[in-house]
């Protein structure tokens, strides 16, 4: 048979008097972004359904009475399009000064000011006074999550948050309730987020055009530690952290901000300065070996990779019978909190109840993570007290008026700072499951890989299946980010379908460089922009390629803390610091 390409019908349309061919199917919206032509949106999104909601990209089309929405209609063969006219622009303006008319005058104090869709949009219209003044809606906000606030009273209902719940995370948590001026998005019954089946992704925060979802703020509990000279305040940052921060501060995305980070978190005045990063290379280190314990025995297969939280509240809530196949390991966060209040307090003399531990996270879901039962010493208390997001943290460093750009490099203090190559690349897809495979590999064969990169694992794109041959053994993988893919993969372990032996599933698209709590994208990038996610993964790739020691059980500090804390990997000591366990959690009023 012959290997026919198939010919693309198009169609000539006119846009604003230049003429144009396009492919048959695409919409106006589209159609105008070829030739540089701009229509404002609002509800729309290019990685979410169509919906045509908030109506500002309406379009004059020739022959037509009624103007059409740009984002939600086809190009026909023919059309004549009017992207602007005076009538346009004006009917665009009473859009906005009508939603502009239900909506809270707190800009300067809310949390998008200045990276506010709608405030743009009221700015490039010409918005310049406010001609409707009537009854404003009034909902209380509801503060009841660890992790996602709802505001209800600047939602612009663009179901945007509906969308994204529902096509890329699976979760379908939210729909709009009630009619008309009362309308409210929220979950089932008006349960509050934890009641409800929210995995805490923050997702919704991230695609918001307003504010109308934010994180639970943990600031005021860091300001307040900093401040109290009794205790001894640490923090610790995540991988992903490094590969974004530098974007709140006009650093090009994708370019790494390690060391100046470092710097300006001193200048904040913490105490000691941490890395995720040991944790996660510590969390490899466990983790690797309870997957080749497990190959062996050929039991609890496939093991389910638990590193994400927001993955990890959707095991208990969607897929419970599921559980005893989730790794015991703790995440490396939590891993690293542990061992700042035991082996860093006793080595230091200081009582775990003075230190206060600080996570800077890329997840609003660790903060539902840090204030679990599980995640608590026998005593009681937290092991980590506060987590920050990556937005909360460019927000201190700018209140202490600190301009990160332009800071020295700086390093990690010891002994929870050193880390390997493998514990870096932990921020984005499928790094978890590389990091894993470098160790496995060495402890099947007896000796490391020749090529420490196994990119058939590396997957950006949301899915990857591969096979991997290591030594006597022939390994089935899949990668999962977003949990809409990762349903597709469960789906099949659970049918029988397919057999895996490990599988890494990370909550967020792209894995930890796209979590809820990562900046806002910056100008000329949107919420799930692939371009976006690539450039800060191969940050994080580079970070890993520039260091010597890249597989985590050569990280020398890793063998010093098992030579004299832990013991063995998997043993007694580690199980009871290092790992935990999980259970099914259903919505309130179904339990």
């Amino acid at each position: 048979m012959n290997d026919m390409k198939t010919k693309v019908k198009t169609i000539k349309i006119k846009i604003d008097d230049y003429e144009i061919t396009v492919p048959e199917g695409t919409t106006i919206l589209e159609a105008a972004e070829k030739i540089g032509i701009n229509i404002p949106t609002l509800c729309y999104h290019p990685n979410l359904s169509l919906l045509g909601a908030c109506r500002v990209c309406i379009v004059e089309v020739k022959g037509l009475d009624a103007y059409l929405t740009a984002c939600s209609t086809k190009a026909w063969e023919g059309m004549e399009i009017k992207t602007n006219s005076p009538e346009i622009r004006q009917a665009r303006r009473d859009i906005i000064e009508l939603i502009l008319d239900n909506h809270p005058t707190d800009c300067q104090t809310c949390e998008r000011c200045g990276n506010c869709e709608l405030q743009n949009l009221a700015y490039s219209l010409g918005v310049r006074e406010k001609f409707f003044e009537g009854e404003k809606k009034h909902f209380p906000i509801d503060a009841r999550s660890k992790s996602v606030i709802r505001v209800p009273e600047k939602c612009i209902l663009c179901g945007r948050c509906v969308r994204v719940c529902a096509e890329v995370q699976g979760v379908y948590n939210l729909s709009q309730h009630g009619r008309g001026f009362y309308t409210q998005v929220m979950p089932a019954h008006g349960s509050a987020m934890d009641d409800s089946v929210c995995i805490q992704c923050g997702q919704c925060i991230m695609v918001c055009p307003v504010a109308a979802f934010v994180e639970q703020s943990h600031t005021e509990k860091v300001w307040s530690a900093l401040a109290n000279p009794k205790k001894h305040v640490v923090v610790q940052t995540a991988p992903s952290i490094r590969a974004a921060i530098g974007e709140g501060f006009g650093l090009e995305p994708g370019t790494p901000a390690t060391g100046k980070m470092i710097t300006a978190l001193r200048l904040l005045g913490f105490d000691a300065i941490f890395d995720t990063n040991f944790g996660a290379d510590l969390t490899i280190v466990e983790e690797a070996t309870e997957f080749v314990k497990r190959l062996r025995r050929k039991e609890k297969l496939p093991l389910l990779t638990s590193c994400s939280p927001g993955w990890i509240n959707f095991l208990e809530k969607f897929y419970p019978e599921l559980i005893p196949y989730a790794s015991t390991c703790k995440s490396p966060m939590s891993m690293t909190s542990t061992l700042a209040k035991t082996y860093y307090a006793e080595k230091k003399g200081i009582d775990p109840k003075d230190i206060f531990m600080v996570a800077v996270m890329p997840c609003v879901a660790k903060k539902f993570e840090a204030d679990r039962d599980e995640h608590k010493s026998p005593e009681g208390y937290p092991y980590t007290d506060a987590v920050l997001t990556t937005r909360e943290l460019i927000w201190m460093i700018k209140c202490y008026g600190i301009d990160m750009k332009d800071l020295p490099e700086g390093d990690f203090d010891n002994p929870l700072g050193e880390s390997s190559g493998g514990a870096d690349i932990f921020g984005t897809t499928g790094g978890v499951m590389e990091a894993a495979l470098r160790m496995a590999y060495e402890v099947l064969t007896g000796s490391p890989p020749e090529k420490m990169e196994f990119t058939e694992v590396r997957a950006v794109e949301g899915l990857r299946e591969s096979e991997i041959n290591i030594g006597n053994f022939t390994i089935n993988v899949a990668v999962a980010n977003g949990l809409t893919n990762a349903k597709s993969v469960l789906n099949r372990v659970l049918n029988g379908e397919k057999e895996y032996h490990i599988i890494e599933i990370m909550a967020c698209p792209g894995g930890c460089i796209g979590g809820g709590g990562q900046p806002y994208p910056p100008k000329g990038y949107h919420f799930l922009d692939p371009e976006l996610l690539a450039k800060r993964a191969q940050a994080l790739y580079k970070i890993d390629q520039s260091k010597k020691i890249r597989s985590s059980n050569h990280n020398l500090s890793i063998q010093k803390l098992y030579r004299e804390y832990l013991g063995a990997p998997g043993g007694e000591r580690a199980h009871q610091l290092l790992h935990t366990h999980y259970h099914p959690r259903l919505p309130r009023g179904i339990r």
